[in-house]
């Protein structure tokens, strides 16, 4: 029998809590709560109210390893500190909790503590717990965004959109961020618990949850497991045959689970996009506004001279040098999160990046930012954190340089405007795409830019034999948008502007990359003479044959055609051109059945046609949707002929309403990364509607 007085029971009042906090699509049974904004839980009590002369006290505990207390008070404070109100009514206690807008986030426990007129202990309630997160609609937190369409997109929109390719022939491909699925938020924290620095130092770690600097950089680290328990191994070329391939991967919840499930085992395995996609998860899950940035032509700077020096000998082939070699990657993906930098002077608040993918260590971890966009743009480079790296991959120039057998160097070219286009993120107001260049450096070839460009340090070029080629010829390269599996054609267009007839030895080289430029090897090589009139225009038509470029061609289906001119006059001069090639997949084709309801049985057929003149083998369809369903695999029935279209069905039950992304990946032995996606609305019962009529 319960004494007149204590506490019987306690009430979260989670359905009003989560959606007064934007956390209603994360859990609709545990208590989940953005810091900086009152949240109010009911407490029931035997005799109808707290016995007079006794009162209430709450204490917090935050952690697992190493606690932290924190007392809350009984009057609103400075703001700094937790406080509470408690109303009574109706044989029930109110209690209102403040919690103020710098409150480290993570996973608390609330004793509630009925204490004597004297001040010791008469009963104590400990069995309730919640999550904090951070609050961007909160005007104190540092992580406000006061726009709510930002708001709805970079935190609450679970379906993104990833661009690759090149940045005059963009592709784009659907992503499932899926924050909102089921235990992704328990895995983002079990990420902070096995950072190096929460283990550690935990007492420190957990005091430093409060600053979305540190906790962003710690998510960037731990996204990569180079040095770490982090989530994901990169690899960027073959075999795969111990994980996952990269272009595998159309979203991050299996990911996050995969590690969390295996013990905190990597996963394999990641390129960019993989890495970037993951972190805007956790980045999102947790509350700062994060959204997927695509760079175009991006540069991986080593000597960290803001410039990309290709070196090659006469025959073309490229020369690394010593160390890592420098390269300019066809796309780069990483993220930005919005944030105040109260760590750094004026001027330096909103978008920041971050990159996950691991290159360069930073303070002795792999991992790159916080550092703000505006810092780039004006070339700033001293800011936190890895500001030259960053700068340089949008805004390096690229020298390209013969290296002759006696060691000597010709520089043959500069790009000054090569690296750094295009750069790309998802729209807020649908599925296009927004270029956010301009926020990171002023127009190409302005006087700005080139000034910004001096500002951050412009390194002395090495000594050269002779000048780079004066432009009296022009060299263009145009082809069609080949289909992977067909032949086509590359042509290269000589321009000759000068007054006489200029004598060319033309090298073709053919060759397959990753999309971060690194060499799969040479299908087909061509050198000829010819004469190009003064005033004229001359043109070669190269034929790329798909059993030539098949033995090499890397998962990305990437083909890199070089040319380079080399003109007899006085000296010896060279003028050189490279063109990157995407070759698309054919199409996958989704049809979803009916009109889907939640809970309710739903099929989607899917269909695909081999484009290639060999058998597909091992033919694998991979169907994933945040709140449609879970990734799921479907093999196809023996090898897929020449030509032959294959169809599968699947069904599934809706788990939340709404505008749904339904995803399909088709991987098989020679042919990767074919993608297809569908939009699915989602409606609620007919029962459930009528109830709300």
């Amino acid at each position: 029998m319960s004494t007149a007085g204590s506490i019987t029971d306690a009430d979260l009042r989670t359905r009003e809590n989560n959606f007064a906090h934007h956390t209603w699509e994360i859990d609709r049974e545990r208590l989940i709560v953005r810091r900086g904004q009152p949240f109010s839980i009911t407490l029931q009590c035997s005799g109808g109210s707290v016995r007079p002369g006794r009162h209430l006290e709450l204490v917090l505990h935050l952690g697992k390893r190493a606690e932290t207390v924190i007392k809350l008070q009984k009057e609103r404070g400075s703001g700094a500190s937790w406080w509470f109100s408690q109303q009574e009514a109706q044989g029930e206690v109110l209690l209102t909790l403040h919690s103020p807008a710098d409150a480290a986030i993570g996973h608390y426990r609330l004793a509630v503590l009925v204490l004597a007129p004297d001040g010791h202990i008469l009963q104590r309630l400990d069995k309730i717990q919640f999550h904090l997160l951070f609050n961007p609609w909160c005007k104190d937190d540092v992580v406000h965004l006061p726009d709510e369409g930002l708001l709805q997109e970079y935190i609450m929109n679970e379906d993104g959109v990833i661009y690759r390719g090149e940045w005059y022939n963009i592709t784009s491909s659907p992503w499932n961020y899926g924050q909102f699925e089921d235990y992704v938020m328990d895995i983002c924290f079990e990420v902070l618990d096995n950072s190096r620095d929460a283990l550690k130092n935990p007492e420190l770690d957990l005091e430093r949850r409060s600053d979305p600097v540190y906790v962003s950089r710690v998510i960037s680290a731990m996204v990569n497991a180079n040095g770490d328990r982090g989530v994901l191994e990169g690899r960027w070329m073959e075999p795969y045959t111990d994980g996952v391939t990269p272009t595998q991967w159309t979203g991050s919840v299996p990911i996050l689970r995969q590690w969390s499930q295996a013990g905190l085992r990597a996963v394999k395995y990641g390129q960019c996009w993989v890495f970037a996609g993951v972190a805007c998860t956790v980045m999102r899950c947790l509350g700062i506004p994060t959204r997927l940035i695509t760079n175009f032509s991006s540069a991986h700077d080593v000597d960290g001279n803001l410039s990309i020096d290709f070196l090659m000998n006469e025959k073309l082939e490229s020369l690394g040098g010593n160390g890592k070699p420098e390269i300019n990657w066809n796309y780069h993906c990483w993220i930005e999160s919005w944030m105040k930098r109260d760590d750094l002077p004026n001027g330096n608040d909103g978008w920041q990046v971050l990159d996950p993918t691991p290159q360069e260590l930073s303070e002795g971890v792999y991992c790159c930012g916080p550092c703000p966009v505006v810092a780039i743009k004006e070339g700033n480079l001293g800011v936190k954190y890895d500001a030259p790296f960053v700068f340089a991959e949008v805004n390096a120039d690229i020298v390209y340089w013969i290296v002759y057998p006696d060691g000597q160097r010709q520089k043959i070219k500069v790009n000054e405007s090569g690296v750094g286009k295009n750069i790309s993120t998802k729209s807020v107001y649908g599925d296009d795409r927004e270029d956010v260049t301009l926020h990171y450096k002023y127009p190409e070839g302005s006087k700005k830019e080139r000034e910004v460009y001096e500002k951050a340090g412009r390194r002395l070029m090495l000594p050269t034999n002779n000048d780079a080629e004066p432009g009296k010829l022009q060299i263009s390269i145009k082809h069609a948008k080949p289909v992977f599996g067909t032949d086509f054609d590359v042509i290269v267009k000589i321009k000759n502007e000068g007054a006489s007839d200029a004598r060319v030895q033309l090298t073709l080289l053919v060759e397959a990359v990753t999309y971060n430029s690194l060499h799969r090897g040479a299908c087909q090589r061509q050198r000829i003479t010819v004469t190009v009139p003064a005033h004229k225009v001359h043109q070669e038509v190269q034929r790329v044959h798909y059993k030539d470029y098949a033995k090499c061609v890397s998962e990305h289906h990437l083909i890199r055609v070089k040319h380079i001119k080399v003109r007899r006059s006085v000296q010896l001069r060279h003028l050189s051109i490279n063109k990157s090639i995407h070759c698309h997949n054919a199409p996958l084709c989704l049809q979803v059945e009916g009109r889907p309801v939640i809970q309710q049985p739903t099929t989607v057929y899917i269909s695909f046609t081999n484009p290639l003149p060999v058998p597909l083998k091992g033919g694998v369809f991979t169907v994933e949707g945040a709140g449609l369903l879970p990734a799921t695999k479907i093999y196809a029935d023996g090898d897929i002929s020449a030509g032959q279209t294959v169809s599968v069905k699947l069904s599934f039950s809706p788990m939340r309403t709404g505008v749904r992304n339904l995803l399909v990946d088709f991987d098989s032995d020679r042919l990767k990364d074919v993608k297809g996606f569908a939009k699915v609305v989602v409606r609620k019962k007919y029962r459930d509607l009528i109830r709300l009529m």
